[in-house]
This record gives C-alpha cells, structure tokens and sequence, in this order.
C-alpha cells in the first residue's frame, strides 16, 4: 500500500500525533523540533504539512516543497501563509476556523463580565495592593442591557445565546445570513448598522477583510451611548485603534474588552497605558480543549488532503467563502464527498453528473459543480486534478456536468442530490445538513439512510432474504474485520445494507462477499 507522506512543521497537541501515528496509509514525519533551514530538505517529499505561526510558508518553503498540495494552518490565522503562492502551486490551503469556537465565546463572555464589573482593576487592588475598598468597585449588571453583535456566525449566534441566558437584549447584525437565524433564536436581527451603534455593550465577530477593517471609527463612536463597552476577541483592526484609544481616554467608551491588536505582540500598544481597558494576548485559542481540537481537525484534514476526499476550510478555492452564507460551506464539503463515494460504487467510464438541489441551497449550485466534479472524477485523475482544473478535466474526458433545482419535495430544508450516470448504470446519492455542519447522506439509490460520509464503507444490494446479516457478520468476522456501523434500508424485494468498518477491505473479502447467494452488488469506498 502506498502512504501519503504528512510533515507536521510545527507544534500541536499530542492527539493530533497519535491519529497521524495510527494512520495505515499515512507516512508521519515530526518536524516540529528542527531548524527551518533543515525543514526545507524535509519539506521535500511532503504531500501535505501541517503548520503554525512558528513556520512562514513563503517563497523559499514552497519552492522547496515540489510535491506539495495541501497545506494544514492549524487555527485560525493564516498571515504566515503566502496565499498567492500556494494558488500559483495549485497548493491547497487550510486553517482550523472552528475548533477554537467556545474557547472564543468564553473569553468574550469573560471580557464582557471583567468590564462590567471592573474585575481586574479591583483584583489588582487587593491582590496587589493589599487595599479593601469595596467603594471603588461599583459595576454594571447585564440584566435588561443591550447587546449588539456584529456578524451573526459561529461565534456571534453562540455569544448572544449566553448573553440571553443573562436575561439581555441582543441584536444581531449580519448582512450575509438570512434573517430567520437570529430570529429563530428570539433574536433581534438588523440590516441597520445604526441600531447597533445604539446599544449598551457592542461585540464583533467578523472576519478581517475590506468591508470591517476600521467598522467602528470616529464616526460610528460618536454615535454611540456615552460609557458604552465595546469588545473584540475577534481581529485585530477591526475597531480603529486610534478612534478606540482616543475615546477611552475621553470617557465616551467607557470599558473595552481586546484580545486582539493590529501588530503583535502588542506590548508596546498606548492601549495598555488606560485604565478603562481589559487586556488579554491573543487568547481566544488558548483552552486545553480547544488545543485538542485543533489538534485533532488539522490530521483528520491533512489525511482527508492527503488522500484527495476533501479540503475542508480551504481559503484559496475558486469561489470566495466570505462571500457566501456560512450554511453553504457544509453543503460544498458534502457535495464533493458525496460524488466520491459515487465513483468509487462504480468505477466505469464516467458519462454525466448532475446535480440537483431543494431548497436555499439551490442558489449555489455553480459552487457545489466544481466540488462534485472534483469528487466524482479524484478516483480516476488521482493528484491530476484540482479545483483549478476539474471542470476542464471533465470537460476533456467528455462529462456532461449539469445543475437541477426542485422545490421542497420532502422533509429537508436544503439537500443536494449528486447523480453519477456511468458505462454501467445511474447512482444517485442524497445529503443533508443537520446542526450547522452535521454531514448525513440520507439516500442512495433510492434507499434512505442516516450516515455519516466518514470510514470505510462496504455497500452491499441484496435480495432481501433471511440469513443475509449473519453471512456477511460471519465473513467479517473470520477476517478479523470489525464493524463500526450498519445501516440496512429496504425496497420492494431488495435491500442495501452500508456497512462501516475500522479496516481497510482487500478484493479476497469483496470476493467473499459477492459469493454470497442473495449479493446483487457489492462495493467498497473509503472516504
């Protein structure tokens, strides 16, 4: 079996190593130790790396990494990472967005509490100063205060469902999720910036681009509450730090709450010199928890990267992710998932693939066509094809690619349905959302299921007949083979059973398998 050489570049949490460790088709090398000038000899054979801030994956890196085609930012940021050059490269590159999630959410609830109540301030004083004067430290309660949220995603919706728990009025202003997300929440939702201007305590959870650099200015300032709270755990930027430091000092805001700066470390930043300022170092990762996460996603992606399945959070794809409801973003993953498992069902000669949609996800099926069109033909091109050239690809082998959208037609408020016609036959598969980012294929070939696109899978069709678990339970069995999972749907006189298992099948089992007296078909795909 050939192996997929990952370089982990820099430090992470030990759960992150033992998945690469454990990983049969994965060869590990640990590269977090070396020197960075040694690292460029390492660097060499690897297909995918994982990195941090400790490694700048700049000119000389990429040069020397020939075989590169994913790169892991393990977190959040990635100003460390030569997007441009990774794109020219055809080098896909990743961070780790949510992973971080509740350690982020926490500490704005944290900064959030130490301002209204001037937590450090009246620490520093007994602890430091030994002085008890309960008379300085007259805070503010959050019960009936209002809370502006700017951008409504995984950290924003979280922030304001603790801040409800608080008993405050939230409001949520997001001008890219649909209304209804905040709403349904009991939430007030804004297209008006000037409502969020107008509230008690206002938090940002945006990502750094164009349009929220510098989103609260002078201007935005001089419109506010005089003692408002403004808080940031988010990017550094995004509040004018001028405007931010001027109106403290003032009074106009009366506490912030900022984790994060424009340049860090920030020792030197005139912020720190207030005294009407909670400070913490770019701590919004820095949980135990969310280190193991982090950890832990940026294997599983550099495996998925590895092997060409997925390229979760890539920040350098064809289409422009902040430009796009964060709903979307589990449907593309799904999507191209879903059209891999359908090449790997049936590896015949590929004629069309068409994909069709019900519900709001139906306006981007431009987006989802290029990630089924990856997925679909990845078992046939191998490292050939990327995002860049899939459609070309397709194109010169003679693959028809089309869209279809639907009307609700079942139970689902969005699903996408990847139909694979081949040499053989047509295959069809069904998936869904739940949660946010909950993947489920919900049908294949017109049987329903509920299974994660995850693990190795055997598919077997067959006359639904009695006696038919035991034999494949038995041949597993024999061959050491460990079930996981197995979900069986039933049609008319058929069945379809999805088996999970922990090891890789051979073609000796899928032989085994197919003697079967009531095995119609029988298929293996790894995703």
């Amino acid at each position: 079996m050939s192996k997929h050489t990952i370089v982990v570049c820099d430090h992470i949490h030990e759960c992150g190593l033992d998945i690469l460790k454990t990983t049969e088709d994965v060869n590990y090398i640990y590269a977090a130790d070396i020197d960075k000038t040694e690292l460029l000899d390492v660097i060499k054979n690897a297909e995918v790396a994982i990195t941090r801030s400790s490694t700048d994956v700049d000119e000389k890196f990429l040069s020397a990494a020939v075989n590169l085609k994913a790169i892991i930012r393990a977190g959040v940021g990635y100003d460390n990472v030569d997007m441009e050059g990774c794109s020219k490269r055809g080098i896909i590159a990743m961070n780790v967005p949510t992973a971080n999630t509740i350690a982020a959410v926490e500490l704005t609830m944290t900064h959030i509490l130490s301002c209204m109540r001037k937590l450090p301030y009246a620490h520093n004083q007994l602890k430091e100063q030994r002085i008890w004067k309960r008379e300085d430290w007259y805070g503010q309660e959050l019960f009936g205060k209002k809370l502006g949220v700017i951008g409504f995603g995984n950290i924003g919706h979280r922030v304001a469902l603790r801040a409800k728990s608080f008993e405050m009025d939230v409001v949520a202003y997001d001008p890219y999720i649909a209304s209804t997300k905040a709403t349904d929440l009991d939430i007030e939702y804004t297209k008006n910036f000037e409502d969020i201007l107008a509230c008690d305590i206002i938090t940002i959870h945006t990502p750094k681009n164009k349009e929220t650099i510098n989103i609260i200015g002078e201007e935005e300032i001089a419109k506010m509450k005089d003692g408002v709270i403004l808080i940031n755990c988010a990017r550094g930027g995004l509040y004018n730090e001028a405007a931010l430091y001027n109106n403290l000092k003032s009074g106009k805001i009366g506490m912030a709450g900022i984790d994060v700066f424009i340049s860090e470390p920030a020792t030197s930043n005139p912020l720190l010199d207030l005294d009407n300022i909670t400070v913490t170092a770019h701590l919004g990762a820095n949980t135990k928890e969310s280190q193991r996460k982090i950890a832990q996603q940026a294997a599983e992606n550099a495996i998925e990267a590895a092997r060409g399945i997925a390229f979760p959070n890539a920040l350098n794809l064809p289409i422009d992710e902040s430009k796009i409801p964060s709903f979307v973003k589990p449907y593309i993953e799904l999507t191209q998932k879903m059209a891999f498992l359908s090449a790997q069902i049936d590896k015949s000669v590929i004629r069309s693939l068409c994909i069709s949609a019900e519900g709001e996800i139906g306006d981007y099926l431009d987006s989802l066509s290029t990630f089924a069109c990856l997925g679909a033909l990845s078992v046939a091109c191998g490292d050939e094809i990327n995002y860049v050239n899939a459609n070309f690809l397709a194109e010169e082998k003679g693959i028809t690619i089309s869209n279809e959208t639907y009307s609700n037609q079942g139970g689902y408020k969005n699903k996408v349905t990847v139909k694979l016609t081949t040499d053989n036959g047509i295959h069809t598969i069904s998936g869904t959302i739940f949660n946010e980012d909950v993947q489920r294929i919900v049908a294949i070939n017109g049987y329903e299921f509920d299974i994660e696109p995850k693990g190795n899978m055997i598919l077997i069709r067959n006359s639904d007949v009695p006696g038919v678990i035991g034999e494949v339970g038995q041949i597993l069995g024999d061959s050491n083979i460990n079930i996981s999972d197995f979900r069986l749907s039933r049609k008319k006189d058929s069945a379809l059973a999805v088996i999970l298992v922990d090891e890789t099948v051979n073609t000796n089992l899928l032989e085994k398998l197919n003697n079967i007296e009531a095995a119609n078909t029988v298929a293996y795909a790894e995703i």
